[in-house]
């Protein structure tokens, strides 16, 4: 009898395990990570790769905004922060640069060719799931405002990808932000990347409004949680 009686309590000891694990796993995986079936047919957490490309750096600004914003260092604060949300939901996060510096060698000439091909270097090492380039628009009509995702013409999971982004960007933008993702075949990253690129344009520097809002930390996370939950759909559709 109290053998009996132990093997049952082990046997709902047991249940209760599988079931409290079984729930984990959905709690995961509505949060946003993965989880997929290895080789074996055991299920184990997957690390996607994601580069994340913040433009410009250095004695290159990008666009300068109306009240002397640079995009480079806009670029910069949403990419540091799309990487601490995409590592927490378990993804390898690389950057193409993580400080205000260019990616060209000093000294040396034709500058910015050198420093999109070490960026593509970069890139072509970390062999990611896709790229992600964060940059900042402007435009010679103040008026014109809101975010714009570009993916290479050819690419189907680019253009997926951007798709996705794209739409996201209504959680931050609002339904006034009409702009679709469009395809592009002149962007160097676009030509020479081969995995799923996109460019996501966040704002334009040159409104006023737009531009005082990607100034601020609160937009700029919210920009980045934005692009990280478009990526993290991106991704558990790619693994469906």
């Amino acid at each position: 009898m109290k053998q009996w009686t132990w093997q049952t309590v082990m046997g709902f000891l047991l249940l209760g395990a599988v079931t409290l694990l079984s729930w984990q796993a959905g709690s995961l995986a509505a949060s946003g990570v993965l989880t997929v079936q290895s080789r074996e047919g055991t299920a184990e957490t997957a690390r996607p790769v994601v580069v994340i490309d913040p433009g410009h750096g250095g004695k290159d600004p990008g666009k300068v905004g109306v009240n002397g914003q640079l995009e480079k260092d806009i670029n910069l604060s949403i990419a540091l922060r799309l990487k601490n949300y995409l590592e927490y939901s378990d993804v390898t996060a690389v950057l193409t640069r993580e400080e205000d510096t260019g990616l060209s060698p000093a000294g040396g000439r034709y500058k910015k060719m050198s420093d999109m091909q070490k960026r593509c270097q970069i890139i072509e090492e970390a062999k990611p799931d896709l790229v992600v380039s964060i940059h900042q628009n402007s435009y010679h009509e103040n008026s014109i405002f809101g975010g714009q995702v570009f993916y290479y013409k050819t690419s189907q999971k680019g253009k997926v990808l951007a798709q996705i982004l794209q739409k996201r960007f209504d959680y931050v933008l609002g339904s006034a932000n009409r702009r679709q993702a469009k395809a592009n075949d002149n962007y160097y990253l676009l030509l020479h990347v081969k995995e799923p690129i996109v460019i996501v344009e966040c704002g334009f520097l040159s409104n006023p409004s737009e531009a005082a809002n990607l100034q601020t930390e609160e937009y700029q996370d919210r920009m980045a949680w934005t692009i990280h939950m478009g990526i993290m759909e991106y991704l558990n559709k790619e693994r469906a």
